[in-house]
């Protein structure tokens, strides 16, 4: 084997590396964010008797979906641009049960003093153009490797059974059509959304009367 050859072959092992050392830590993000979130969730069951949580759902991007991002962004080709730039490599989506629930969670989260809000994006009270709602939280979390500390962003969506609902049914008309919906469908989109959003106000309205009459007779039951 020639010596540029055997430089080749190291450049590349060393590339490797870093490569399976870049994915690991937003892997790593995710326990560390998961275990966070299943704390809280067990907390709220065993002290207060109530789960706000549903669902936890998590993922870190394809090597692929991540360079059809950068090229599709026009991002430089580099580790550290990949990871200044794109900040949903890791993701994690949370379903809870009322809004009020989607925001107390956020709250908690963002009151860990390890953990750093970079971005926060409400698209409840604001909702995006085509009806979709959900709560998003872009968060560093540090991980503590054999050799150093990395704060690794974790994009986290929390949103009601309703929305997320909606959002899965989109997402499955928008592949199939290959993103050139009908017009009609993208108005019935719409539509739905809006009951959806509806929906969700009247079960949040049901939730709060349910916990005061739980509180008159829990009152009561103390007099």
């Amino acid at each position: 084997m020639s010596y540029k050859s055997v430089i080749e072959l190291n450049e590349l092992k060393v590339l490797k590396t870093e490569l399976t050392r870049f994915m690991m830590s937003y892997k790593f993000a995710l326990d560390e964010l998961n275990t966070k979130i299943d704390i809280l969730r067990q907390e709220f069951q065993y002290i207060h008797d109530y789960n706000p949580i549903e669902h936890v759902k998590s993922r870190v991007k394809s090597p692929e979906s991540i360079l059809k991002k950068v090229y599709r962004k026009g991002y430089d080709l580099s580790l550290s641009s990949i990871k200044e730039n794109i900040r949903d490599i890791a993701g994690i989506r949370i379903t809870c049960s009322f809004i009020s629930d989607i925001y107390e969670l956020s709250e908690l989260l963002q009151k860990q003093k390890d953990l750093r809000l970079i971005d926060y994006k409400d698209y409840i009270n604001n909702p995006k153009q085509n009806g979709y709602q959900s709560l998003h939280l872009i968060l560093e979390v540090p991980i503590f490797m054999s050799d150093r500390v990395e704060h690794i962003c974790v994009e986290v969506q929390i949103r009601t059974i309703a929305m997320d609902f909606w959002a899965s049914l989109e997402h499955k008309i928008y592949y199939n059509y290959n993103k050139e919906v009908p017009q009609k469908l993208v108005n019935d989109l719409k539509d739905t959304a809006n009951s959806t959003a509806q929906l969700d106000k009247k079960m949040e309205s049901i939730h709060k009367e349910m916990n005061k009459l739980k509180e008159a007779v829990s009152f009561e039951g103390n007099i």
